[in-house]
């Protein structure tokens, strides 16, 4: 998919529950379709009479069309990838909607101890996730000298409409915020026709705007963090936010026994050890949510909480009850998700 920021992070879906009919008098558009590597879904809710559906796609393909212009990985000839294919440190000029993306990574990554990082390819390349084939465990060395390669603080320099190498093969994959101000961007792009309730879903991220076909605030399930279920663990009531979720659970290899998940800590340069199967973060935007989603999995829940009280976010974390029986889980809120649940 040469033209598309192919999906490798999102391992757990919000699911969109189904719609009542429209009010008497409104209409309703559903528009479904592939991005991103991955599936998007738009529903647009009382939309003006003079707006037809023809109309609301256009405006979305363009919207999508732009973002993988600017942030896929996949395609030569994106922002982002001349960006990493260029050599030597010398900055570059950077679109507005890339400044925006890499501001918000660099916050997150500050906010986050350093759990959200956009340069982490070595790790994920050494540990075998990078792409299909046999899975080895990587020698204490060949962790450190990846971890060297890899690291906001490392590699890159940020400026308000600059990108900048400070290591001369820093690279930068935007697949953890990618799809969330993809969300955020159809979105934008919907509005200026004069559309304001209404949801969109990249690969399990998602914004959420005004009210949903029952006059009510969008209904999310949040699924269970189990490979081979499509479960709704817990429902969630949003208008004028973000929503993502992260898990550890469906991209994983096993030796001798042990379960080695695809999320990696850059801090330790190898696979999260804790209990927690999943995070779900509501945040202002989808693009933050999406990033948060990541930095929250790999934090897990007890430093995760910390962090999220600092910063007001609201959370969902889910983890696997190691004293039961069977495989469940025990959830935990932060106080500003919890009030979306009641």
């Amino acid at each position: 998919m040469p033209d598309q920021i192919k999906l490798s992070r999102r391992t757990i879906m919000l699911m969109p529950l189904a719609l009542a009919a429209c009010k008497s008098g409104t209409s309703l558009f559903k528009l479904s379709g592939m991005t991103m590597g991955t599936t998007y879904n738009v529903v647009a809710v009382d939309v003006p009479s003079d707006i037809k559906e023809t109309q609301v796609q256009a405006a979305i393909d363009t919207a999508l069309a732009q973002v993988n212009r600017q942030m896929s990985n996949w395609d030569a000839s994106s922002e982002i990838s001349r960006f990493n294919a260029a050599n030597g440190s010398a900055p570059m000029e950077i679109s507005p909607e890339l400044a925006e993306v890499m501001h918000a990574a660099e916050t997150v990554h500050i906010a986050s101890e350093g759990r959200f990082d956009t340069t982490m390819g070595p790790l994920i390349e050494l540990w075998g996730f990078g792409a299909p084939g046999a899975r080895e465990l990587p020698a204490d060395a060949q962790i450190e000298q990846a971890q060297a390669r890899s690291g906001h603080g490392n590699t890159l320099k940020v400026g308000s409409r600059q990108l900048q190498k400070t290591q001369d093969d820093a690279q930068v994959y935007l697949s953890a915020i990618g799809k969330g101000f993809g969300a955020d961007h159809v979105g934008r792009a919907i509005e200026k026709l004069g559309i304001t309730d209404y949801m969109v879903e990249i690969g399990g991220d998602l914004y959420a705007s005004g009210r949903n076909a029952e006059g009510q605030p969008w209904r999310i399930g949040v699924e269970t963090p189990e490979a081979h279920t499509r479960g709704v663990l817990d429902v969630v009531g949003v208008s004028g936010v973000g929503l993502a979720s992260s898990g550890d659970y469906r991209n994983y290899f096993e030796v001798d026994g042990q379960r080695f998940s695809h999320v990696i800590d850059p801090a330790t340069g190898r696979p999260i050890t804790h209990k927690t199967a999943s995070a779900t973060v509501v945040a202002p935007n989808a693009m933050l949510a999406d990033a948060w989603a990541t930095a929250m999995l790999i934090l897990g829940r007890e430093r995760g909480m910390e962090i999220a009280a600092a910063q007001n976010l609201a959370v969902l974390f889910v983890e696997r009850d190691s004293e039961a029986d069977h495989l469940s889980f025990k959830t935990t809120a932060s106080p500003s998700f919890a009030k979306l649940t009641a």
